[in-house]
């Protein structure tokens, strides 16, 4: 999941290879034709600016920055409850601060939103993962990296690494005696660790 203030070496994967489709299959999403390019530190070091998101919209943890690109959302970004809204100045950022709401009043809600190309190929099969994991339901990195073959570190990477958090709920994963990191963050008292039990709490999730 992303962090606004995250580390640019938790996104890079050279080592994958990348597709120009998105696989998680998020009900009536789109996906548009982009590179699957990590965030630059360029990029990222603007996105502390109001002004670089389509919309920065309220949220019951603090707010959500919207990214939009073209017809498509490029990102959503968890942001601390200080930050200054935005009002969305395009129909896609229009609709997803719409569906944003709706999920914060109500857990079941589904998001059907145009979601640009993200990810390696190894990144998507995590995503893809994720994205069936049931409103309520949890599973460990361990679990998630069984599925694919593959390792928790490496799980936990491309969950870091998400770009769609909440409509891909990278919160749902946890750490087998715990909640786990969130948004490349360990910090337990932290910001969006505390973001990751508000969502877990949204959605029924007791323990943590």
């Amino acid at each position: 999941m992303k962090a606004w203030q995250d580390s640019e070496n938790s996104r890079s994967d050279s080592a994958m290879p990348t597709r120009k489709t998105l696989l998680v299959p998020v009900p009536g999403a789109l996906a548009a034709k982009h590179p699957a390019n990590a965030r630059s530190s360029a990029a990222r070091s603007l996105m502390t600016a109001p002004e670089m998101f389509a919309a920065v919209i309220e949220a019951p943890f603090g707010a959500v920055g919207i990214r939009t690109e073209g017809n498509s959302l490029r990102e959503l970004v968890y942001l601390p409850p200080d930050y200054a809204l935005r009002e969305p100045t395009d129909e896609v950022a229009a609709e997803a601060a719409c569906q944003l709401a709706r999920y914060f009043q109500n857990a079941d809600f589904t998001f059907s939103l145009p979601l640009a190309s993200a990810g390696t190929d190894f990144q998507q099969r995590v995503w893809s993962v994720i994205a069936a994991i049931p409103r309520g339901e949890v599973l460990t990195y361990g679990q998630v990296a069984r599925r694919l073959d593959s390792a928790p570190r490496a799980v936990g990477q491309a969950c870091g690494a998400n770009w769609f958090p909440m409509v891909i709920p990278c919160h749902r994963v946890t750490a087998t005696g715990g909640l786990g990191g969130f948004a490349n963050q360990e910090d337990v008292a932290g910001f969006h660790l505390g973001v990751k039990r508000w969502l877990l709490a949204h959605e029924g999730v007791q323990g943590f």
